[in-house]
């Protein structure tokens, strides 16, 4: 039996094709059945978050509310991309002008240039500032946390500073 040079490529390849199929199939599933769910992400955050002495709580959105200094800031939750982190301080400066408008998109613009991690933006007349981040796996988060909240609170005063200048 003659066996040519392509028959054996084309054999070969078939074989590491079917072989890359069933890994990735055996991956896909593996994938769907860690995803956690929302509320398994909520307890993640809650159980870390009253762990460090705060009083967590999950809003009418589904997400992770708690305050700290004073203010009050949301952990975003969603079980679509689990390993997406967003912590969000909400409302921290109200545009009350156009003017003022200008004057905000200077400042945001600035601290979001000089600081790491932390977005400022406007959401209708008000200014938020987040920090997310891209985690390996969601409960990852714990030992980045601290540092993230530090990165979030210097978006804010870089913002503030501006703002007074």
């Amino acid at each position: 039996m003659r066996v040519s040079m392509r028959n054996i490529v084309m054999g070969c390849m078939a074989v590491g094709f079917g072989m890359l199929l069933a890994a990735s199939d055996v991956t896909a599933q593996e994938a769907s059945i860690q995803t956690p769910s929302k509320a398994a992400l909520q307890r993640l955050y809650t159980n870390y978050l009253t762990e460090e002495g705060y009083k967590p709580e999950v809003d009418d959105d589904g997400d992770v509310r708690f305050k700290r200094e004073g203010r009050l800031y949301f952990i975003a939750v969603s079980d679509k991309d689990p390993e997406f982190f967003r912590v969000v301080l909400a409302n921290i400066w109200p545009i009350e002008s156009e003017k003022e408008r200008v004057q905000v998109l200077v400042a945001a613009d600035e601290s979001n240039a000089k600081s790491k991690v932390s977005k400022v933006f406007t959401v209708r007349d008000n200014v938020w500032v987040n920090i997310e981040l891209f985690l390996a796996r969601p409960e990852d988060f714990k030992g980045v946390f601290k540092r993230a909240m530090s990165a979030l609170d210097t978006g804010v005063e870089n913002f503030a500073k501006k703002m007074r200048e």
